[in-house]
């Protein structure tokens, strides 16, 4: 049946109390039910640590710098689900997204509808038997294939062996780093992480490993290797692909330049703006690009990050303040933050700082107390989110300022702007981020 974007949403949020599904005979009844749409197009699928949103975004930008239509599926939203689906560098139509996803809760419905049948019970509807990523990710494929892309970049939700995003078989294989995060349900070390991540490789697949695989190579190679699949290695060593930094930004809303020295050709002065972070990203990406295309176009690269932006990474909202915001969850993003905060905020910001009480909170605060002014703590509208109270008090730990504790976003931001005249950073999950870009002029964004 047909729904509208509003009823979509409704349900996809509904779908969200069932939490993770560590199988992937979901998203494969899903597909088998829409015909397998993921067939209709080439596939590059990149999970890791952090980086996977910008590297996302990046190869699907050099794609379509080439020619191909893009697609890029990314996660989670910031403001609005249509966000996470974008065709040729712009999210798809709010009507364009609700029809995908709507057919594919139809599909769920049957799917479900039929396994009760078989075995006698009430079916219970869709939403008793999938989980939104997956419905979420079924709609994203379909859509894909309906808006005729050559190519779709597929970003992992969590890990990749049971990720609804491995029902494809990729071209290309991204695994941009291995950090210890989501340990309840991927592994206790950067090995058994490294081991679930490895399943995007694929037979028929080129891996093209990050420079945060450092020191857990061996199980990916491995994973590789009974896969036949080739591997290209990004770092600055004697890697196949590698980068050097030209200049650095010296202020917000500077370029980083770089040249990246690819597997199968030279990129040079290429331009994006953002922090000096972002060019391990850059070179990982013009890697995904050459196991796609081979060559790459010199000027064609250079295009494609000239206008590339990446929202909730560094993203400055307002120049003049200046107000930023940066979705780093986990320790080594914020570590990675803070090395930017050195770079373009010297003067040291006021934080607004919100983390889900999932995460190493510890460790983010540890990250982020050097180069903060003060902490003004919060937490976003999720019912994960840790207690603002218990998070000043990690702060204080610390050897950080506790300026206030605030119950929402939106107050805290308030209390920061204030407080400060060095400018304002707001981090500590997506969460946070999104509600402070949601809040701000979108006239005013940079």
């Amino acid at each position: 049946m047909s729904r509208s974007y509003e009823e979509v949403v409704g349900e996809l949020e509904r779908a969200l109390k069932f939490g993770i599904n560590p199988s992937l005979d979901g998203i494969q009844a899903l597909a088998d039910a829409l015909g397998r749409p993921e067939r209709a197009y080439r596939a590059v699928q990149v999970t890791g640590t952090n980086g996977k949103t910008s590297v996302t975004r990046m190869t699907a930008a050099l794609l379509a710098a080439h020619g191909a239509r893009s697609g890029a599926y990314t996660s989670p939203h910031l403001v609005r689900y249509e966000e996470r689906v974008e065709v040729d560098g712009e999210p798809v139509a709010p009507s364009v997204f609700a029809e995908g996803v709507s057919v594919a809760l139809d599909a769920a419905d049957r799917v479900a509808a039929g396994a009760a049948e078989a075995l006698g019970l009430d079916a219970g509807g869709a939403l008793a038997q999938f989980t939104e990523f997956e419905i979420l990710t079924a709609g994203a494929l379909r859509i894909f294939a309906r808006t005729g892309v050559d190519w779709a970049v597929l970003e992992v939700g969590m890990g990749g062996r049971w990720d609804a995003t491995s029902v494809v078989s990729p071209q290309v294989a991204v695994i941009t780093g291995v950090a210890l995060d989501h340990t309840d349900r991927l592994g206790a070390t950067r090995e058994e992480i490294a081991a679930d991540k490895a399943h995007v490789i694929k037979p028929g697949s080129i891996a093209v490993l990050g420079p945060g695989c450092a020191g857990v190579e061996h199980v990916l190679f491995e994973r590789a290797l009974s896969c036949g699949a080739p591997t290209v290695r990004v770092g600055q060593g004697e890697d196949d692909v590698a980068w050097s930094v030209r200049s650095r930004p010296r202020a917000l809303g500077e370029p980083l330049v770089l040249d990246v020295f690819g597997a199968e050709g030279t990129y040079r002065a290429i331009e994006l703006v953002a922090p000096t972070y972002q060019a391990p990203n850059v070179a990982t990406a013009v890697a995904a690009a050459e196991a796609a295309l081979g060559p790459l176009d010199e000027r064609a690269v250079r295009a494609a990050f000239a206008g590339l932006r990446l929202p909730g990474r560094f993203q400055v909202l307002d120049p003049s303040v200046p107000l930023v915001v940066d979705g780093a969850h986990n320790p080594e993003a914020a570590g990675v933050l803070a090395d930017a905060v050195r770079e373009l905020m010297p003067g040291a910001p006021v934080v607004v700082l919100g983390v889900m009480a999932d995460k190493d909170a510890r460790g983010i605060v540890d990250a982020l107390v050097p180069v903060a002014r003060g902490f003004v703590c919060t937490r976003s509208v999720s019912p994960r989110a840790l207690d603002p109270a218990e998070l000043s008090r990690l702060v204080s730990e610390a050897g950080g300022a506790v300026y206030a504790v605030e119950s929402s976003v939106a107050t805290a931001v308030e209390a920061a702007r204030l407080l400060s005249s060095s400018g304002v950073l707001c981090t500590g999950s997506l969460y946070v981020a999104g509600e402070v870009v949601a809040s701000y002029p979108a006239s005013s964004q940079r």
